[in-house]
């Protein structure tokens, strides 16, 4: 996967972004994401009003998200309202439109699969075999991984690396 600027499409449509090497993780545009959901003609002034309606919105992305250079259109460098994953999503939440609602049902389910995984961690085993296979990997390569991270964790919880190993 290529880091740095990057454009990210969304039934082709161009979401600007941009890998942060020390975090290690995605920003994007705001505003661009916010032109994918609601065909906007002036995804900004959306945003201004969004926030403006909703002051906690407004809060929340006045203190948690930053201002990021990303390429414009034009190829020039700007100052762009970003968000990474966590904070896009909780922006997508406050959008109300008809193409904000999918991304909030599946959020929803994700929920609500995770509160089930906590509840029964058989589950969190169940997903990762079908995450692995989803991305391709072999029934041999995932039993293989599966009872590495068994031994690895067994082999961590001992209290015998502290004497093979001491700390101090």
């Amino acid at each position: 996967m290529e880091k740095g600027n990057s454009i990210k499409l969304f039934e082709d449509r161009k979401i600007r972004s941009i890998w942060n090497e020390e975090e290690e993780e995605w920003y994007f545009s705001i505003v661009d994401v916010i032109c994918v959901l609601t065909d906007s003609a002036n995804p900004t002034d959306y945003l201004k009003k969004l926030r403006k309606r909703d002051t906690l919105l407004g809060d929340y992305i006045g203190t948690n998200c930053p201002q990021v250079a990303m390429t414009t259109e034009t190829g020039k460098q700007r100052k762009t309202l970003a968000a990474n994953t966590t904070q896009a999503f909780r922006i997508i939440q406050s959008i109300p439109s008809k193409k904000a609602e999918p991304f909030k049902l599946w959020l929803a389910e994700v929920a609500k699969q995770r509160l089930d995984q906590m509840q029964d961690p058989e589950l969190s085993i169940d997903q990762a075999m079908t995450d692995y296979k989803r991305l391709g990997y072999s029934d041999n390569w995932i039993n293989q991984r599966l009872k590495s991270i068994e031994i690895r964790k067994d082999l961590t919880d001992s209290p015998c690396w502290m004497i093979c190993y001491p700390t101090g």
